[in-house]
């Protein structure tokens, strides 16, 4: 088996680390311990990714994205984390809906949105499913249960839909231009038969942003409520048949999940990590205790070796994943490698803050901010729902 990367897949490498070194990393703590909400965004950090070709990277190049890859965007994801975990991320939210644009849409669609999002660097994307009451039961809910997954209620007037209800913790939120919103039709039955997926942009009648959340980590990355009040939106908007449930962004995943969403958050994982191993490492080789290097305690060599050997180990299993990806042979390995990246990017950082705090010391700010941003993981899709979720598949 060949694991080298092919000349376009080392350029999207570099190019990405290039912009991880000279741009992410500099503003990363200064940005993450600004007051919270929307002040932590920098729309001069989007601008820049996105001239190089990084908040457009997963849109197919017969409309003129540059169509990488899996294993580029794991890569590019993994390269950009390295700088900030949450502005990696910013960017590779994008390319989630590029998946679901390209695939789900029609070419009226692509035109009215795709066109203006490759044209316009400030043009990001969210999606609306969590609700105030509905979360976990959106990913695996009742089968016969219609009180089950989100309740943002859509009704058919004529050759629109009218919206109302509220979403909360959207991605993006409170920076998007459009969003591709969950919605439920048909309340008689369960989401899978009475959900519909409506793309709403930013602007539209009825339409408004709530409250911008504080969150402990991932602050750069934007998340809000999303509010419709007799919200309508052209028939044509639907994505897919409506009644039809949620409309996934890749296709073939045989957990019932988002093929990408799964590998978008291991690659992520993978940067962080790679960032606390070569952190944890360094300063074990430049810090003294007790009159000599703290690498020479036996202690600090065991947690070292111990981030090198989990953090190889998630960067095979996460190219793996993408390569089985591009190849076109999805398993439950997307869902596995989420499920794993989230145990060892806990495992990871907190090694990473011990090696910097070990006996007495303050706690390095970056060390302390990877172990933050480590903690969104067990907030996201690589919990207890998904595993449940995957072992049903694999009976």
């Amino acid at each position: 088996m060949d694991f080298s990367l092919n000349e376009e897949q080392r350029h999207w490498q570099q190019e990405a680390r290039k912009f991880a070194d000279e741009v992410l990393r500099p503003q990363s703590l200064e940005r993450d311990q600004l007051e919270g909400g929307f002040e932590p965004w920098d729309w001069e950090i989007i601008e820049a990714g996105s001239k190089l070709g990084f908040r457009t990277l997963a849109v197919p190049k017969e409309w003129g994205g540059p169509g990488a890859d899996f294993v580029t965007q794991a890569i590019v994801m993994a390269e950009l984390a390295k700088g900030d975990s949450a502005m990696s991320k910013a960017f590779s939210q994008n390319w989630k809906w590029s998946h679901l644009m390209s695939k789900s849409c029609t070419e009226d669609q692509k035109e009215r949105f795709l066109k203006p999002f490759l044209a316009n660097h400030r043009y990001v994307m969210g999606r609306g499913i969590t609700e105030p009451n509905s979360g976990s039961d959106n990913r695996m809910p009742p089968e016969n249960d219609p009180k089950a997954g989100y309740r943002v209620r859509s009704v058919k007037e004529g050759n629109e839909w009218v919206l109302n209800g509220s979403k909360c913790f959207i991605a993006n939120g409170s920076v998007g231009s459009l969003f591709f919103v969950d919605t439920r039709s048909n309340p008689e039955v369960n989401i899978k038969q009475g959900g519909t997926l409506i793309m709403v942009p930013k602007g539209t009648p009825g339409f408004r942003i709530g409250k911008v959340f504080n969150k402990r980590g991932w602050r750069f990355y934007q998340n809000a409520e999303l509010i419709f009040e007799d919200c309508r939106v052209p028939d044509a908007n639907v994505v897919g048949k409506p009644g039809t449930g949620s409309v996934k962004a890749g296709k073939g995943d045989t957990t019932g999940g988002d093929i990408f969403g799964d590998l978008e958050l291991a690659a992520n994982a993978l940067g962080v990590c790679d960032e606390a191993t070569t952190m944890g490492t360094q300063y074990a080789r430049t810090h003294q205790r007790a009159g000599r290097s703290l690498m020479d305690h036996q202690l600090i060599q065991l947690k070292v070796h111990e981030m090198h050997m989990l953090t190889e180990a998630l960067r095979s299993f996460v190219l793996r994943t993408a390569w089985q990806h591009d190849a076109g042979e999805h398993s439950a390995n997307a869902g596995f490698v989420m499920n794993y990246s989230t145990d060892i990017i806990q495992r990871v950082t907190q090694m990473n803050l011990q090696i910097h705090g070990v006996e007495g010391r303050m706690a390095n700010a970056r060390a302390d901010k990877l172990v933050r941003d480590a903690m969104v993981w067990t907030h996201l899709a690589g919990d207890t729902v998904q595993r449940v979720k995957i072992l049903k598949r694999l009976k």
